[in-house]
Parts: C-alpha cells; sequence; structure tokens
C-alpha cells in the first residue's frame, strides 16, 4: 500500500501514456483525506491543468454551489479525476489513457477509503459503476458496491452547457446528503 506522498510523487513523475507528454500540471485530487465522500470525474480541464488543482474553473464554481445546497464545502470532501492529466482540446479521455490512470485512483481510494463515491459525469460513472451506464436515465440512484456506495450525477461541465439540469442535481445531492445521513446513524446506533 502506497502513501498520499508516494502516490503524489509517482502521478508527478508518471509518463504511463502520451498525455504526459502534452500536460502542464498533472491533476492529483484534493480535500478532506478522511472524507466520507469522494467525487470523482472523468478528467482535469485546460485551467486545472495550468493550476495542477482539480475543478478550479466555471464547472467548479457549479460543484461549489451544488455542496452549499446540502451544507457542504471542499474541505469536508475528497475530489479527484480518473485521469490525471489534461486532455488535449478537453476531449474525453480514451480507454487506454483511463486504464493507464486507474492504479493512481485505485490507490486515493484505498487510502481514503470513503463509505461514498460520487461520479461526477457518464464517463466516470461508466468507468466506476457500469460500462453501459446511461446517466441521463441513472442518474441519482445507488448501487453497493466492493463496499462502497456509488451513485452518478450530471457533471458540473454539462450543466454549463444546459442549466436545466441544475434542479435535478441539486436533488441527486440531497439524496447523496440522505445518504451520509443514514451511514453516520448506522454507525452510531441509539443508545436505547
Amino acid at each position: 500500500m502506497y502513501t498520499w506522498e508516494q502516490t503524489e510523487q509517482m502521478i508527478h513523475n508518471c509518463q504511463r501514456c502520451s498525455l504526459s507528454r502534452t500536460r502542464n500540471l498533472p491533476v492529483m485530487g484534493r480535500g478532506n483525506r478522511a472524507a466520507k465522500i469522494m467525487f470523482v470525474a472523468e478528467a482535469p480541464g485546460a485551467q486545472e491543468d495550468r493550476q495542477g488543482v482539480p475543478f478550479v474553473g466555471p464547472a467548479g464554481r457549479v460543484l461549489d454551489v451544488l455542496l452549499t445546497s446540502i451544507q457542504l464545502k471542499r474541505q469536508d470532501i475528497y475530489l479527484t479525476n480518473i485521469v490525471k492529466c489534461h486532455p488535449p482540446a478537453n476531449r474525453n479521455p480514451s480507454p487506454a489513457e483511463q486504464e493507464a490512470c486507474l492504479p493512481f485512483l485505485k490507490c486515493e481510494t484505498l487510502l481514503l477509503h470513503p463509505p461514498i463515491i460520487v461520479c461526477l459525469g457518464r464517463i466516470a460513472a461508466q468507468k466506476l459503476i457500469a460500462p453501459q451506464y446511461k446517466i441521463s436515465r441513472q442518474h441519482g440512484t445507488w448501487i453497493f458496491r466492493k463496499g462502497y456506495w456509488m451513485t452518478a450525477v450530471y457533471h458540473p461541465s454539462a450543466i454549463l452547457r444546459d442549466s436545466s439540469k441544475l434542479e435535478e442535481t441539486k436533488q441527486d445531492f440531497q439524496t447523496i446528503l440522505r445518504k451520509l445521513q443514514e451511514l453516520e446513524d448506522q454507525a452510531y446506533p441509539p443508545l436505547i
């Protein structure tokens, strides 16, 4: 088992795929390393590539609105991507690029061991939940797999493209809050 520092060093030095040749900075996950919720998107965008920090652009502001809607802040969660380098022209990461980075996501997940994993968008959901996952039909539904409660919501950038998705995504975030509360209640059963 690797440490957080070893994982970060491996990501920083990674040359497992061609994205390492076009990136500015790799983007390791950030946030609370004792968080109960891990959010996983597909790949960093251009601003994240320049700063080496996940979700710093307009999609990050949408994510902050969604978190605020359930009284959470970034310091309450852990936020990462499947792919740690920005795909040129904001294209979707290829299956080979996803596979090259998957060991890093596995390290982050094992180190954090969150009870809840939320996929941000279709690509993350298809990689982590099911290859045929339909985000438009299945968002907000839960599955228990390999010791984790998992769900998917629309990616914040999808909300930027179609603001009508904001309200239903806020509803999905309410299900995330309820799941978190349910798990906390199970961890601390009533004394009587």
